[in-house]
């Protein structure tokens, strides 16, 4: 897929609702994992650079039309340098890296560093990053969030965990402009026995949920939530 600007990015990521984020020790597990998310209707994908071969798995999947494919776990400029010659169209760090945004904003590809509290957020805002995932979340993500983007409304915050695939439609509205994103776990012992059919269908009906749930939503803008395996 063509590169894509930062701002487009933030656009798709809005409209999308649902991005897939998977974590494994295994390349090829990675690969029919992330293919069963696909077929379940993810469009936008990241493979954490904790993954065996994570760098390939970018240039096979960023190979297939219609999709967006990001790099977790990125921790350094030349991370984030072999990310972005992969293929990758965003990166993603557990951390406020200025280095990490700034050879980002070079690349011109988005970046969402990992915040733990509302200064980091608001430095990682200033240093350019057009997200801030929440992270680690805390046990009340949504009530922090709405208290954070009540003095902080310029904010994208994206919290990273606390859905599950059995209440991936629930979740409290947010005013614009923040985003709005959660991981969503897929089980490790699917991922252990290659159950990809059972993710594909359980991600299938995360998804339709999340659609319903945007449809009672409306007129509050949502944007993507992160799923995590």
């Amino acid at each position: 897929m063509p590169a894509i600007q930062p701002t487009e990015f933030v656009a798709a990521f809005h409209h999308a609702k649902a991005s897939a984020i998977l974590r494994t020790n295994n390349t090829q597990v990675a690969r029919e994992a992330m293919s069963a998310a696909v077929d379940g209707g993810f469009r936008i994908i990241e493979f954490t650079l904790t993954i065996p071969g994570a760098l390939s798995l970018v240039r096979e999947f960023s190979s297939r039309p219609g999709l967006i494919v990001g790099t977790g776990t990125v921790l350094t400029p030349d991370d984030a340098r072999e990310a972005v010659a992969a293929g990758a169209q965003f990166l993603v760090s557990p951390v406020v890296d200025p280095l990490v945004i700034q050879e980002a904003q070079r690349l011109n590809v988005a970046v969402m560093p990992g915040c733990a509290t509302p200064t980091e957020m608001l430095l990682a805002h200033r240093l350019g990053a057009p997200l801030q995932k929440l992270f680690p979340a805390p046990g009340n993500g949504p009530q922090w969030v709405q208290q954070t983007v009540g003095p902080l409304p310029f904010l994208h915050i994206v919290p990273t965990a606390g859905v599950t695939l059995e209440n991936a439609r629930c979740s409290t509205p947010l005013p614009e402009p923040p985003a709005r994103t959660k991981r969503l776990k897929i089980p490790h012992i699917e991922l252990a026995r290659i159950r990809m059919p059972s993710i594909t269908s359980r991600i299938s009906a995360a998804i339709r949920e999340l659609g319903k749930s945007a449809m009672m939503r409306s007129p509050t803008r949502e944007a993507s939530r992160q799923f995590l395996s």
